[in-house]
Parts: C-alpha cells; sequence; structure tokens
C-alpha cells in the first residue's frame, strides 16, 4: 500500500485504528519522512503512548485522532472528554468520527479537535459496514458549516473579556444606572438618599454607588439626570474654542440642540433623527435664524420596527421604506427655513441591503443595487441630497447581528457611485470593520473612496465589531487617513461620530476633537 501511494506523490499518511499498534508497518511510514495522522481506536492508552514515543524518537510530524471504531458508534462509547487526556500524550489531536449525525463532530472542535475525519457516502442506507455510520453531501456540507461557525465563535485562547457592539447596545437599553433622586445643587455633597438607580443603562454603573456617595458635585443637577465618572473624578467637560480648516460639527437631536447652541458654535450640525422625533413639531425646537449650516442623518429604524431598506425585494415593503424616508426629505426641507446658509442639505442614510442568517449570493447583488436604484427614483429629492454611508459587514438590529451586503466593497461603491451620480458620507468605523472582514488595505479603501466623499463620519473602530471607539482606543491611523483625505477630499466636511459621544455634556464629542486637532 505504501508503494503504491508513493506512485501518486502523496503529501501524508493517515493510518487506520486497526494498524496504530503495527509498528513494522509504522517505521516504514516514519521513513517516507512525511507526516502521519494516527486514529487510536481499538487501542489502550499504553498503546497510544508506545507508538507515540516511537514516532516522537524519530521526529516524525504526526496527529493522534481520538476515536471509537464501531460503526456507527454509540454516543455513549464515544467519552469526547478523552481528546483533553489524548494530548497530554501529544500536542496535535483530532476526531475521527463514525457517530450518526454531526453534533458530536462539531462539538470535538470545540474541544480542541485540529482535524475532523469523517466518511463519505452517496447514500446511506448502501451494503457495507461503513455506510451506516458515514455522511452523506449534505450532512458533510453542514458538518463543515457548523465547525467553521465553532471555530469563529471560540475567539483566541488566553483573550480577554470584551463587550461587543451589539451588547454596548443592548447594555444602553437594558442596565441600570446611578440617577438623581431629586435635584441637586451644584457645591452639595452627595448623601445616599440623593442617588437611586433606575433604567437605562446610559449613566454611571450601579457598582459605583460608594464611590460616588461623599463627592461634592461640581454641577446643578435636575431630578433623574444621570451621575458620570467624571462626579466622582471631579473633572467636567470644558468646551473651548475649536477650529480647523475642514467644516466639522457634532451629532444633535432636538431636544438637546438648544444646550450645545449655547454650548459651542460649530461650522454645521448633524441632527440625528429618530422615527418618533418625525412626529414632532420642529418650531418647538427652533425660533429663529441659524448661521451654521446643516445635514440631516435618517433613522435607519421606522415606526413598528420598520428597518430602512431601499433594496428590499419585497415590493410592499419597499414602498413604505419609500414612503419613510420621503418624511425625512420633506422634514429636511422644513429644517432649511431655520438654517438658510445651507444651500443643499445633505441627507445620510443607511440604504437596506442586509439579510438575516447569511450573506447574499454575490450572483445576485447587482440585482439589489438596481432595486435601490428604482427606489431612489421614487424619490421627491428636490433641494437635498441623498448621501448613502459606507456600510460595516455586520450591522446591529434589535440587539443582534445581521448581514450587511451593500456598499461595504470599495469597488461596488466606486461602480454604483458613477453609476447612479451619488456622493458618500464615509463612516471610518464601518469601514475600517469592512475592510477587517474582507482582508483588505482601509488605507487604500480610504484612497479610492476619498474623491466621491462628501461627509465623514470619524471615530475609532478595532476587529471585526468594535465600533464607534474613541479616538485613540482603536487601531486606525488617524495621521495617515487624514493625510489621505487632506490630499484627496479636503472639501469634505466631519463629524466625531463617537458611540455614545453626547452623555456628560457631550464628553466624548469634545475629546474626540481635541484628539484629532493635530491632524485636521
Amino acid at each position: 500500500s505504501i508503494e503504491s501511494l508513493e506512485k501518486f506523490g502523496v503529501s501524508a499518511f493517515k493510518v487506520s485504528s486497526a494498524d496504530l499498534t503495527n509498528l513494522l508497518l509504522i517505521e516504514q511510514l516514519i521513513a517516507s519522512n512525511k507526516p502521519l495522522i494516527l486514529s487510536t481506536g481499538m487501542s489502550s492508552k499504553e498503546e497510544i503512548i508506545i507508538t507515540s514515543n516511537l514516532l516522537k524518537k524519530s521526529k516524525t510530524s504526526f496527529a493522534l485522532l481520538h476515536c471509537n471504531s464501531t460503526y456507527p458508534a454509540p454516543f455513549h462509547d464515544i467519552n469526547l472528554n478523552w481528546i483533553s487526556e489524548l494530548r497530554k500524550i501529544h500536542n496535535i489531536v483530532g476526531y475521527s468520527g463514525h457517530e450518526r449525525g454531526i453534533n458530536v463532530s462539531i462539538a470535538a472542535c470545540a474541544l480542541g479537535a485540529s482535524i475532523i475525519e469523517r466518511h463519505f457516502t452517496l447514500d446511506r442506507n448502501m451494503e457495507g459496514p461503513d455506510h451506516a455510520a458515514s455522511l452523506e453531501f449534505k450532512e458533510f456540507s453542514q458538518l463543515v458549516k457548523g465547525i467553521r461557525e465553532v471555530e469563529e465563535s471560540l475567539g483566541k485562547t488566553g483573550s480577554s473579556r470584551f463587550l461587543s457592539q451589539g451588547e454596548m447596545i443592548n447594555r444602553e437599553n437594558l442596565a441600570k444606572s446611578l440617577v438623581a433622586s431629586r435635584e441637586i445643587l451644584k457645591g452639595e455633597i452627595i448623601n445616599k438618599d440623593m442617588i437611586i438607580v433606575r433604567s437605562p443603562g446610559q449613566g454611571l454603573s450601579p457598582q459605583k454607588y460608594n464611590d460616588l456617595v461623599g463627592k461634592v458635585i461640581s454641577r446643578d443637577m435636575k431630578k433623574e439626570d444621570y451621575f458620570y465618572q467624571s462626579d466622582i473624578d471631579g473633572d467636567n467637560v470644558i468646551f473651548k474654542k475649536f477650529d480647523c480648516k475642514r467644516s466639522w460639527g457634532i451629532p444633535v437631536r432636538y431636544h438637546d440642540f438648544k444646550y450645545f447652541n449655547n454650548l459651542i458654535k460649530p461650522d454645521l450640525w448633524e441632527f440625528h433623527l429618530s422615527y418618533s422625533d418625525l412626529e414632532l413639531n420642529i418650531k418647538n425646537f427652533f425660533s429663529q435664524i441659524y448661521l451654521q449650516n446643516f445635514i440631516v442623518h435618517a433613522p435607519e429604524l421606522f415606526k413598528n420596527s420598520h428597518l430602512l431598506d431601499l433594496a428590499s425585494i419585497d415590493k410592499s415593503y419597499r414602498k413604505l421604506s419609500i414612503a419613510n424616508l420621503q418624511q425625512v426629505i420633506n422634514i429636511t426641507r422644513d429644517l432649511k427655513t431655520f438654517f438658510p446658509n445651507t444651500k443643499k442639505p445633505l441627507i445620510v442614510t443607511n440604504i437596506g441591503g442586509f439579510s438575516m442568517d447569511e450573506p447574499i449570493d454575490e450572483k445576485f447583488k447587482h440585482f439589489y443595487y438596481e432595486t435601490f436604484s428604482e427606489s431612489l427614483s421614487k424619490l421627491d429629492l428636490d433641494g437635498v441630497e441623498l448621501i448613502p454611508q459606507t456600510m460595516a459587514p455586520f450591522p446591529w438590529h434589535f440587539g443582534g447581528q445581521r448581514y450587511q451586503n451593500l456598499f461595504v466593497n470599495i469597488e461596488e461603491i466606486i461602480e454604483w457611485c458613477n453609476k447612479l451620480n451619488l456622493k458618500m458620507c464615509f463612516d471610518v468605523s464601518h469601514s475600517y470593520l469592512a475592510c477587517k472582514n474582507l482582508n483588505t488595505d482601509f488605507y487604500e479603501f480610504s484612497k479610492k473612496i476619498a474623491p466621491y466623499v462628501k461627509h465623514l463620519h470619524i471615530c475609532d473602530a478595532k476587529s471585526l465589531n468594535g465600533e464607534g471607539l474613541q479616538i485613540g482606543k482603536g487601531d486606525i491611523d488617524f495621521k495617515t487617513l487624514f493625510k489621505i483625505f487632506n490630499k484627496y477630499s479636503p472639501e469634505s466636511s466631519f463629524i466625531p461620530e463617537i458611540w455614545q459621544g453626547h452623555k456628560n455634556n457631550g464628553e466624548g464629542f469634545w475629546i474626540a476633537l481635541e484628539r484629532l486637532k493635530e491632524y485636521l
């Protein structure tokens, strides 16, 4: 058998359980100088050690597969926990399975098996002992998919606990905060009677309760205002004058616009609308003419949990998305009354194109872009300009992950910007995560997209889902990034879009601006 296989030029040899103790055969395999994979079924611990020692002594590269040599193997006999014991004998361990189904083999992967061997058959009902313990095509495909999912979910050995973007969103909505039980005046000493715990989790953690008691408050607080870490540290944010060559602003909501307008004078305001804002009378929030420019960020989520999707193949769903976005467009035109210096207001939007359980097949993506194009043609965009934002590969909807398919890949973005005469909002964090997922260079992405960019959302990012991080908390080299944008897109405006940067009177936004100013 060795002589025959050598003629084919095989790169390694697999030794069945029946031959683990056949040292004469194994010595001949050692002489081939090729890696060996050895199943350990039907052998005792002592027999496995003897063969392993022979291979180690000869400095042969090999792997051991845990195995139960019955066909099919009963679940109660498999003993997957033996994998950890087998690793004490040799460090490279896998699993050779003859059980029914795929779950045990996937579990072996989770327990550290680096090789999975399964028998393959065209039909499990064929004659012969192996067929009943084998996998047909569909099962084998599911096995591979399951193993890849487990590998991805295991993470790195020794890695620390971190909060994903989805967890941060859910924490903001579901966790608890320390809030003021009554009005508190600047200079008062915080006592226990002044503090209560309430949802949501947008303020100081209840774990900081004892740290807060006894501190002198350095600001006035209304009843049920959040406490923040700065109330313990005593270093409240102080906004100063900020100037840079590039037009800049901060994101605001209707309800906090007056506060920030009294505090700073940016070049522009970016109004982030929620679907509930669409029902409000804007005259209750704006009572004069403002000299700054403005941009609108359309909601992604609308009434009755409707996620905006201009690329949906469901015609009724898409029709509602078009109607919802048209309402945003109409409100933007109304806002221009109060911000007359804005010649043509920009509307930043996510255009949809997401999927629930897996990415859209590449060969169908053009159809979704065409559907988006059709939706654009049905919008009355008179006096405004719609700019889609670049997207992250795994958006968070309703506290869970989905797949984003459109405006992620740079070549597709350029193609459809040219076809539809579009400009973009470059979300730095989103596109960094997209490049990580696609294993492409983020700074090359930035060079290519820069000529198509009208507006920038600036924040840091890390790994595949570290989105919206404070400047310096992620992996982005902002010196390199702004060299690119100062050269190829000098006119594009920007805001710092730090996750929850508005909290504590805009603390996150101001820290970001201070850290960015050396690059602008």
